[in-house]
């Protein structure tokens, strides 16, 4: 079956006229299958063997998805577009992540990036589900497009401790500029208007807005920028989620590329204290220096990531874990090896080996498509360790294939 015959049918699945949606002037059915066997575990926890957990095998799924795409020729240069693609998890059949825990990328119809808008020679405005921030293009795509994982950080979705603007956002429009000369950008505004209104005093008032600048030429540039003001509680304060993301890629020469990838996060007027690191009010922010490179050898490509996230600052005195205080020893560094046999353009076998040292007070995880096994504690960032584990190094093994159509 021709992709033209399977969109129809997806399209009748779905309810929409089959004639209607075959008058698009351009549609595609496409998706990934990416799964494997791995082994992961977290252990060295500052507060010993109470904190750590054991090694496990896996089989698991990382960001496969189903999506049906197109757009129409409305004449005068003007076209309607569309987009709707859904995560799938191959492992289990539910929208759980490996920990067995709800992964809000899977289990519905447009869990992933999914919109509709309207485009022409001036750009796109889109209405959906979008990412914003956190998506690298070709900076680097070892987590999106290559392996399992990335280390745990390279997005900015989160850095341990501090976390990040956003990722993955719901209710989201944008402007996306038509390229010239290689130069690009995206403008994205969330209002989160679909938030309860639980209370008289309690505003449902957060916003989450993202610009990217992108170049793609004889380097290969991206600058990211985003804040998430948190839903002002009733003591009036509001939480502001800050981060900046600034990479640059040199493709010194077919399909070989090293970047440089600088993040900033920043916390400011915490509403809610992380035992261990921080009180209610406090600003904190921390920033990490990453490198990634690849390079294809024939049928082989060649996969390597080094980071570092700094010790975070603007603490408070608090409680201690294990006898580490506020921000003190809150930094971690990963690695992430791999190498891809590629067997044609569109199907590869893969290893890699990630690994991620945390100081006594880190939290830093693996935690992207819910790839992590445990279930992070509220307020210690986007699918971090636990507060109890801090210190506790992660370490994932896998072997995996992965097929895009």
């Amino acid at each position: 079956m021709n992709k033209k015959l399977m969109a129809i049918a997806v399209a009748g699945a779905l309810g929409a006229p089959a004639a209607a949606f075959a008058q698009a002037s351009n549609y595609q059915i496409y998706g990934r299958g990416n799964a494997g066997l791995d082994n992961w575990q977290a252990k060295g926890s500052a507060a010993g063997a109470a904190g750590d957990f054991k090694s496990r095998w896996r089989v698991y799924d990382s960001g496969s998805r189903l999506g049906v795409r197109g757009s129409e020729d409305l004449g005068g240069g003007m076209k309607a577009l569309f987009v709707i693609e859904s995560g799938v998890n191959l492992d289990n059949g539910s929208g759980n992540g490996q920990s067995n825990t709800a992964n809000p990328s899977t289990g519905t119809l447009a869990s992933r990036d999914s919109y509709v808008g309207l485009g022409g020679n001036w750009g796109d405005v889109r209405f959906g589900r979008q990412s914003i921030y956190w998506v690298e293009g070709v900076i680097s795509q070892q987590g999106a497009n290559y392996v399992n994982q990335e280390i745990g950080w390279l997005n900015g979705a989160n850095l341990g401790r501090v976390a990040g603007p956003s990722a993955r956002t719901s209710n989201v429009v944008s402007y996306n500029s038509p390229t010239l000369g290689g130069f690009n950008a995206s403008v994205s505004y969330a209002p989160n208007s679909e938030a309860q209104q639980a209370s008289a005093t309690l505003n449902t008032d957060a916003k989450i807005r993202g610009v990217t600048f992108r170049y793609n030429g004889v380097v290969n540039a991206q600058l990211d920028l985003g804040e998430n003001e948190v839903a002002t509680p009733p003591a009036g304060t509001r939480q502001k989620v800050k981060g900046t993301k600034v990479g640059i890629g040199f493709p010194y020469m077919p399909g070989a590329q090293i970047s440089l990838v600088y993040i900033k996060g920043k916390n400011e007027n915490v509403t809610v204290g992380q035992a261990g690191f921080t009180n209610a009010g406090d600003t904190v922010d921390t920033s990490s220096v990453n490198l990634v490179w690849e390079h294809i050898f024939g049928n082989f490509q060649a996969l390597a990531e080094y980071g570092r996230v700094a010790d975070a600052k603007g603490c408070t005195a608090n409680a201690t874990v294990s006898g580490v205080n506020g921000c003190t020893d809150s930094g971690s560094r990963g690695l992430l090896v791999g190498g891809r046999w590629l067997l044609s353009k569109r199907t590869a076998l893969y290893a890699s080996y990630i690994k991620i040292d945390n100081k006594a007070n880190g939290v830093g995880d693996v935690s992207g498509g819910g790839i992590s096994s445990v279930i992070s504690a509220a307020g210690i960032g986007n699918g971090s360790l636990p507060n109890g584990s801090a210190g506790a190094d992660v370490r994932i093994t896998a072997l995996g294939i992965i097929h895009n159509f």
